[in-house]
C-alpha cells in the first residue's frame, strides 16, 4: 500500500514537472509555426539544429557534431571556477564569520566589491588575464564566489549560543569548538551557498566565454548571434539549462547524503 502511494506521488510529481515545459513548447509552437516571417524559429527547427549540433548528419556545416567539444570546454570552466571559488570562499567565510579581526579587516572591502556585476569585470579580466580561457575561468570563479562566501558567513554567524553552552557543559575544549560545533552547525548553509554558487557559475558562463575563447557553449551562442543563426543560439541556451539542472540535482543529492542528520537536507 505504502509503495503504491509512493509510486503514485512520484508519478504526480513527474507529471507536474513536465506540465510547464509542455505548455511552453505548445505556446512557442503556436506563436511561431506557419508565419511567413518570424525572428524566433519554431521548436522543431531548433530540435533539428540541436540534433545536428550533437550528432551531425543534417546540415554538415562548421557546427555539425561539435556540441560535445563545446560542452566539455564549458564544463571544465564552470566546475574549475566553481571548485576554486569553494576552496577560497568557504575557509574565508569561516574566518570572517568566526574571527572579529578578520571580519573587520575584510568584510567592508568585500561588501564594496560584491555589487559590481560580472559583466563590469569583463574588460579588466581581459586586460589582466589576456584574451582566452583564463579570463573566462576568472569570471566564472567570480560569479560563484560571493554566494558561497555570504552563505558561509551567514551559517557561522547563525550558530545558536545554546550549542556553545552545551559543548562547554560536555567538556569540549575551546580549540575543538570550531570543529565540533561551528562547522557542523554551519554546513547546511554552506551547502546552500555551494548550490547557489554552482547555479551562478552556469549563469555567467556565456559572459565568461565572451573573452575570445574558441570553444564553449557561450562561444558558439555569441558567434551564432553574429551570424543570425538563432536555432544555434536557442540550442546552446537549452543545453546550458539542462546541464545546470543536472548539476543542481547532483549537488542536492550530495548535500542530502552528507547532511542526513539535518532537518533542512535530510
Amino acid at each position: 500500500m505504502a509503495a503504491a502511494l509512493g509510486r503514485g506521488l512520484v508519478s504526480r510529481q513527474a507529471l507536474l514537472a513536465l506540465a510547464a515545459p509542455v505548455l511552453g513548447l505548445l505556446a512557442w509552437h503556436l506563436a511561431t509555426t506557419g508565419r511567413a516571417y518570424s525572428l524566433i524559429p519554431p521548436p522543431w527547427d531548433v530540435a533539428v539544429q540541436w540534433w545536428d549540433l550533437a550528432f551531425g548528419g543534417v546540415w554538415d556545416d562548421l557546427y555539425s557534431a561539435t556540441l560535445l567539444d563545446h560542452v566539455l570546454a564549458s564544463l571544465g570552466r564552470v566546475y574549475g571556477g566553481f571548485l576554486l571559488a569553494a576552496l577560497v570562499a568557504v575557509p574565508l567565510g569561516l574566518l570572517i564569520g568566526r574571527v572579529a579581526v578578520v571580519r573587520d579587516l575584510l568584510d567592508p572591502s568585500l561588501q564594496i566589491l560584491r555589487p559590481i556585476p560580472v559583466t563590469a569585470w569583463l574588460p579588466l579580466a581581459m586586460i589582466v588575464f589576456g584574451i582566452g580561457p583564463r579570463s573566462a575561468f576568472f569570471l566564472v570563479f567570480l560569479g560563484a564566489f560571493y554566494p558561497i562566501l555570504l552563505n558561509t558567513i551567514f551559517g557561522v554567524r547563525s550558530v545558536e549560543a545554546r550549542l556553545f553552552e552545551a559543548a562547554a557543559m560536555l567538556g569540549v575544549s575551546r580549540q575543538a569548538t570550531f570543529w565540533k560545533v561551528v562547522l557542523p552547525a554551519s554546513l547546511p548553509s554552506i551547502f546552500t551557498g555551494l548550490r547557489l554558487g554552482l547555479g551562478f557559475a552556469w549563469v555567467v558562463i556565456v559572459v565568461g566565454e565572451m573573452t575570445g575563447v574558441q570553444t564553449g557553449l557561450g562561444a558558439i551562442i555569441m558567434e551564432a548571434r553574429q551570424l543570425s543563426r538563432t536555432e544555434i543560439v536557442i540550442s546552446g541556451m537549452i543545453t546550458i539549462g539542462l546541464l545546470g539542472f543536472v548539476s543542481d540535482r547532483l549537488i542536492q543529492a550530495l548535500g542530502r547524503r552528507l547532511l542526513r542528520w539535518s532537518p533542512q537536507h535530510g
